[in-house]
């Protein structure tokens, strides 16, 4: 079972929130009146009883603490920055497992937080961006892969070599790629150097390993997705393009790398730009 956190986040803002309103507007004033009354019966302001009396529930005072910082990681994970963890070698060797990565959330336009609505439009993923998103077969999935086909674009994929429009990809070799940490399950793979459009990164591939090969055409707005680790990712070849509304935002920065199984951080993978 995937964890709504998104959901979670907006029902403990809206609890809090109504509960600390509540307290202000209805019990808040009950206690100042029963505070007053024990001060006119000949109690001073600091007695006791008046204290105990003016004192917010346990409850209440949980609320208030807990409220405004509930709701300050609410706008941030929704509308500016979110964390994600590589789970899965498919954008090797551009990201490997164990990467904590930030996306950009307003990349392509401010959604509401659990609706997913878009409100305001902000810009289109460009050909080359690396991108999240709600994986189409299972929404409540996150992915991440390149975008290789924009809306209405004829993607091929033969002998390794993307095709768009019926052009190949710029393709230079770069050499036999060398892992380190989570990477090395990889080593001995080409390592190439590929351009898609202003975005030049590198890419994996097995010149012996057989894949899915084919023309693809894009829909309108809708966006065809490659993993740069070709011959080990589940991506737009077996299942389809990814729909607009299914976008989260463009990844920019590693911030933190961990792999437990081979040593723990990276410590110069941190800060590293995402191209």
């Amino acid at each position: 079972m995937n964890f709504d956190f998104p959901a979670l986040l907006v029902g403990a803002t809206f609890f809090t929130g109504i509960a600390w309103a509540m307290d202000a507007a209805f019990l808040a004033p009950g206690r100042r009146r029963k505070a007053a009354a024990l001060v006119d019966a000949g109690a001073s302001d600091d007695s006791e009883s008046v204290v105990k009396t003016l004192k917010e529930s346990t409850w209440v005072e949980y609320c208030k603490s807990f409220f405004p910082v509930i709701l300050a990681v609410l706008l941030l994970r929704s509308f500016l920055v979110e964390p994600f963890r590589i789970p899965s070698g498919s954008m090797m060797p551009t990201l490997l497992v164990g990467d904590f990565i930030l996306v950009n959330k307003f990349a392509y336009g401010i959604r509401l937080p659990v609706l997913d609505k878009k409100v305001v439009e902000v810009g289109e993923p460009a050909r080359g961006d690396v991108v999240v998103f709600r994986y189409p077969k299972d929404p409540s999935v996150d992915y991440i892969k390149r975008v290789v086909g924009l809306p209405g674009d004829k993607v091929g994929y033969y002998n390794k070599v993307l095709y768009i429009n019926g052009e190949p990809a710029g393709q230079v070799p770069a050499g036999v790629y060398i892992g380190v940490g989570s990477g090395v399950s990889m080593s001995g793979a080409s390592e190439r150097r590929e351009q898609l459009g202003d975005v030049q990164h590198d890419i994996l591939v097995m010149p012996r390993t057989p894949g899915l090969e084919g023309q693809y055409i894009v829909g309108e707005d809708e966006y065809f997705v490659m993993g740069d680790n070709r011959d080990n990712s589940n991506d737009s070849r077996y299942w389809g393009t990814v729909p607009e509304t299914n976008l989260v935002g463009k990844a920019f920065r590693v911030w933190m790398n961990w792999d437990g199984a081979n040593g723990g951080v990276e410590w110069d993978r941190i800060g590293m730009k995402i191209h």
